[in-house]
């Protein structure tokens, strides 16, 4: 397998402002008459909502050159003069991210920890929001508090964005540092269903929220609050893994690990071990894919141990290739 390089500006562990705002400049990617990013990472679950639309204006006398097919039958039969229906373009259309930055996403084994991964993610999408003109906004969960960031338009939501991801992210790292150095490393996280009761209160009705996050804390008791979520608005999971989660490592020594509540002694030399991890991963994985199947959420899963613009498809260069994903966009 090759080694895969770290993308530009990147340590994998700590981020930078460069870093995140590499991505604005691949956005032409995904901008019309391209595909859209979700065609990449919808994968295999489709969607019923297909974006901005348009909203019912008004009536007026049909005029020369209208549309046929925009005559309004009813009121041409009752007034005896033909009447065509206008429209207007659907109103922006927020974006919130929900971004986990918490002490599970703050693991690597290979090239990026999962946190920055989600980081990396998060920019290209506000960068693409900017793009569309619409606002964007961002829940980031540092697992023992919320930082909310309302949408905003403009490239001023994007950069407030990439600005708390570097401080938050960098400021989580240091203090982990600094608790392993004096021995303490119990933290209580707020479980899952908090951050849904924010979402819920801060998102506009008819917005686009999308979950960045390995989804641990995700159980079966958050779907009463995820469905209230989806019945005004549009949901997207970009669940983030590392390989070493599923027992894929190269490594076949012992080490000392630790998920902030147990640690434990592993021999990744052993077999079993390596299967044990494994069969966590896919018992996980397969009920967070039930959950989305059931409530129709589409559901793509990313690697920390490749790069973003690598998964996705997004050529390094700005050359006129355009991507070719499969699926609608």
């Amino acid at each position: 397998m090759m080694e895969q390089k770290l993308p530009p500006f990147a340590t994998g562990v700590q981020l930078c402002l460069k870093e995140l705002l590499h991505y604005k400049s691949h956005t032409v990617h995904w901008q019309p008459p391209g595909k859209s990013i979700w065609s990449q990472l919808n994968g295999s679950h489709q969607s019923n909502q297909k974006g901005r639309g348009m909203n019912f204006s008004e009536v007026r006398q049909y005029q020369a050159g209208d549309d046929i097919r925009s005559i309004d039958w009813r009121v041409t039969a009752r007034t005896g003069k033909a009447h065509t229906k206008l429209f207007t373009e659907e109103r922006e259309q927020p974006v919130i991210l929900y971004l986990d930055l918490s002490r599970n996403m703050r693991f690597g084994s290979q090239l990026l920890f999962k946190s920055v991964q989600c980081a990396h993610l998060a920019s290209l999408l506000s960068w693409l929001t900017v793009e569309q003109k619409d606002r964007i906004g961002a829940v980031i969960d540092m697992g023992d508090r919320l930082v909310e960031l309302k949408p905003t338009a403009r490239q001023q939501g994007a950069l407030h964005i990439s600005h708390q991801l570097m401080q938050l992210n960098n400021e989580a790292i240091q203090q982990v540092q600094d608790q392993q150095q004096n021995s303490s490393n119990t933290v209580t996280e707020l479980p899952f269903n908090h951050a849904l009761q924010t979402l819920h209160r801060m998102c506009p009705k008819g917005s686009d929220i999308i979950f960045i996050s390995d989804f641990q804390r995700l159980t079966e008791e958050s779907k009463p609050l995820l469905n209230q979520l989806r019945q005004h608005n549009r949901l997207q999971f970009v669940h983030i893994f590392d390989p070493l989660e599923m027992g894929n490592t190269h490594f076949r020594g012992s080490e000392y690990v630790t998920n902030g509540q147990h640690t434990h002694w592993l021999n990744f030399g052993l077999k079993n071990t390596r299967k044990q991890l494994e069969n966590s991963y896919v018992k996980h994985l397969n009920q967070l894919d039930k959950i989305c199947k059931n409530m129709a959420i589409p559901m793509r899963s990313l690697s920390c141990a490749e790069p973003l613009l690598t998964q996705l498809g997004a050529q390094s260069s700005h050359s006129s290739a355009s991507i070719s994903p499969s699926g609608d966009s």
